[in-house]
């Protein structure tokens, strides 16, 4: 796997890439993460700015007990999930891991998926908040929709952040993998935000910019009538083209 040091530096430049300007996440909103290897990854601090992140705002966090926590389903109180966060710290006194830290942990055990991205996008998060927001995850309105976001995306109910948020999405993911076969690229989260895995930073924010603009195309379509989707057959069609898998592998370069 990459080393800490270059997984810092990539999520750095991700985080940045994210921030304020491009209307992903502002202030404490959204955060990123980094598998440094099977056991340890790196993560957002609780309460930082994406757009202004420093290396010392990245958490190095132990995943095991977090990935164990997400497949337990017992209940767990709030005291009980800050103390899990805390001290799933490879050093105590670093500052503590984002809440949304569980989501991150077990995500990042999928294949292929080494980084994560999760903001609160202005345009997808309209529509999570809206009626649309079943169709928008099933459904795709161009080509390079499903080129970087996936023929769907996996969709989530609104829950309370943190475990019960990661329990939810772990179980959605499962269904979706059963269903196609496939790790999905990004997950949508009703009235909250969307998530992107890749295997680069590089396809984390390819697909975060992508669903924005697609969310975009789909509020100013929606102005003018009903948004009118893709066929199934012309989905399948975009996602199965040797020229297009090649512009995913070019994503994968570093």
């Amino acid at each position: 796997m990459d080393s800490i040091s270059e997984v810092c530096r990539e999520l750095l430049g991700l985080a940045h890439y994210l921030g304020d300007a491009r209307q992903m996440a502002i202030y404490g909103e959204g955060n990123v993460s980094g598998k440094v290897d099977s056991e340890v990854f790196l993560v957002k601090a609780s309460g930082t700015s994406l757009s202004t992140l420093t290396e010392d705002e990245l958490v190095e966090v132990r995943a095991r007990s977090l990935v164990d926590a997400v497949e337990d389903a017992s209940p767990m109180i709030d005291e009980e999930a800050n103390k899990l966060l805390l001290d799933s710290r490879q050093n105590s006194s670093a500052l503590k891991p984002s809440v949304e830290t569980t989501f991150h942990a077990w995500l990042l055990t999928l294949p292929g998926v080494a980084y994560i991205g999760h903001v609160h996008a202005k345009a997808v998060s309209a529509i999570m908040c809206s009626a649309h927001a079943e169709k928008f995850a099933l459904h795709r309105i161009v080509p390079d929709q499903v080129v970087y976001t996936g023929p769907s995306s996996v969709i989530v109910p609104y829950v309370d952040p943190g475990i019960v948020l990661a329990r939810h999405i772990a179980k959605a993911v499962r269904t979706y993998r059963s269903a196609t076969g496939h790790v999905p690229k990004t997950i949508l989260l009703k009235n909250h935000g969307i998530i992107a895995l890749g295997g680069t930073v590089q396809e984390v924010a390819a697909a975060l910019s992508m669903a924005e603009k697609a969310a975009r195309i789909h509020l100013d379509a929606a102005a003018l009538g009903p948004p009118i989707f893709m066929e199934a057959s012309e989905v399948a069609r975009i996602a199965g083209r040797s020229d297009e898998h090649y512009r995913q592998a070019m994503l994968s370069r570093k």
